[in-house]
């Protein structure tokens, strides 16, 4: 990543308007995956998340500009993808283990960070905390990560990839799956100075209550993958980039009014 790009991202995460597009930790279809992160240009998202794949990694560098993450728990497989032109790398895609009935523990995933925090000590690295601890393991284990040097953390929910997002969905069930990551998200925010991604069950409408729950960035990927084109891809990644932003704007002409205020009468 040029010292340019890392600004730019650098510079959304701050102001809590960062948006991930992931094209499929699964999916290993160059065609798939070119048609998503072209989209994802297009629809002005900050990075793209694909499959932890040396030779992807080097084809979607040799097409997009937008900085690239690959996730896995394979730290030498990471290490591998930074050598082909990965960003940022990161520690999940847990879904396929949930559905085996294997589950990570604190101090797996604390063994995990480090060993990808010695092979790749100059990328930003980020660990997506387990849904299936506790709220309070999950504060623990975020601080500990901080303290390894951590960059990121990520939220996940109970959603998984076998839930499908329809264009009618009620914003009950809309909300509904992603109350496990916008919880875990609050809670890590409360407690922790650290940039967070919410990232499960994410879509318009939990977006931008995401970073009013304390995300830096959001994470898009289930609900994008009912689109069939590109144009209508972009146009709902876009659709969430403004409403995000927009949340922002209101967020800070609030502040500023409430100071205003405090102003006059001190």
């Amino acid at each position: 990543m040029t010292n340019l790009l890392y600004a730019k991202l650098e510079q959304k995460i701050e102001d809590q308007r960062a948006v991930k597009v992931i094209t499929g930790l699964d999916n290993f279809s160059i065609d798939s995956i070119i048609k998503i992160v072209k989209a994802a240009e297009i629809g002005k998202a900050s990075y793209v998340d694909i499959a932890s794949n040396p030779q992807i990694v080097r084809i979607v560098k040799s097409i997009t500009k937008l900085p690239i993450c690959v996730s896995s728990i394979d730290p030498k497989e990471l290490s591998n993808c930074v050598i082909q032109g990965a960003d940022i790398v990161e520690i999940g895609n847990f879904d396929k283990f949930y559905s085996k009935k294997i589950f990570f523990s604190s101090q797996e995933i604390l063994n995990l960070a480090q060993e990808t925090k010695n092979l790749i000590p100059n990328k930003p690295i980020c660990i997506t905390v387990p849904h299936t601890l506790l709220l309070k393991e999950q504060i623990s284990l975020a601080v500990s990560l901080k303290k390894l040097g951590i960059s990121m953390l990520q939220t996940e929910g109970l959603a998984t990839k076998n839930h499908i997002y329809y264009n009618n969905v009620n914003i009950l069930n809309s909300m509904r799956s992603s109350a496990s990551t916008l919880s875990s998200t609050y809670v890590l925010s409360e407690n922790i100075n650290i940039p967070i991604i919410a990232s499960s069950g994410i879509n318009c409408l939990s977006a931008s209550v995401a970073m009013n729950y304390g995300a830096s960035i959001v994470g898009i990927g289930s609900a994008v993958y009912n689109y069939n084109t590109i144009y209508d891809m972009a146009k709902y990644i876009y659709e969430i980039v403004c409403s995000i932003s927009a949340n922002r704007s209101l967020k800070n002409m609030h502040l500023n009014y409430i100071n205003n205020i405090n102003y006059v009468f001190s």
